[in-house]
């Protein structure tokens, strides 16, 4: 009898297996980052085909083949369709994913980076949230649910009011994060600070940060 595994999570790439099949790299909420083949997932027909794209979020079921996990079925919550006619959205989308990979791992408890992640999406998707103040946040985040945010740095003068943004970036559950808005120069400043912690603490080359950095630049 075959015993199948249930998660909650939200997909952060997917890449193409062989002829037809589809390799997708999971967030969940129980087993961290797992890699599970969909089976058939490319066929036009396949009831996999729209459910195993990336930042889909839902309930996963699956088993555990002789080398890999295997996905049986799958009931997406949210599909952030959002993303797929906002373009300069997807980039901040697929960037973040890239720093879920980059700091998840399997069998870890990653439960916080995974609330972080989906609703740093669910605040790309509101209109009235700046893209530029939503990154910093997640990137500033991410290092705090990781444990290597050593507070605001020394060497750089902030105002009362980037110290206080940063205070509440770090202290806030992630589920409140996204409910505050600041002016063009605070802003400055604490993308200032999460652009010099990116570099100290993400030691990588995130494939989408050059196309985002131009978006930006723009």
């Amino acid at each position: 009898m075959q015993d199948f595994i249930s998660v909650t999570g939200i997909i952060i790439k997917q890449m193409p297996v062989g002829e037809s099949d589809r390799r997708i790299t999971i967030l969940t909420n129980t087993r961290g980052k797992i890699s599970v083949f969909a089976r058939g997932a490319r066929k036009p027909n396949s009831r996999f085909a729209a459910t195993t794209c990336p930042f889909c979020f839902g309930s996963f079921k699956h088993y555990e083949g002789r080398d890999a996990y295997n996905l049986a079925d799958v009931d997406i919550k949210n599909y952030f369709e959002e993303f797929r006619s906002d373009l300069e959205g997807s980039f901040y989308a697929a960037y973040f994913a890239e720093i879920v990979d980059y700091y998840c791992r399997e069998n870890n408890d990653e439960r916080e980076m995974m609330k972080l992640f989906y609703q740093s999406l669910r605040a790309l998707c509101n209109e009235n949230l700046p893209d530029k103040l939503i990154r910093a946040v997640y990137e500033l985040k991410s290092i705090v649910v990781n444990g290597e945010y050593p507070g605001p740095p020394g060497d750089m003068p902030l105002s009362e009011s980037a110290l206080y943004t940063l205070d509440f970036i770090c202290n806030t559950p992630v589920e409140s994060l996204y409910r505050f808005k600041v002016t063009e120069g605070v802003l400055a400043e604490v993308r200032a600070v999460s652009e010099k912690y990116r570099k100290r603490f993400m030691e990588h080359n995130f494939k989408s940060l050059d196309m985002l950095d131009g978006i930006e630049g723009e």
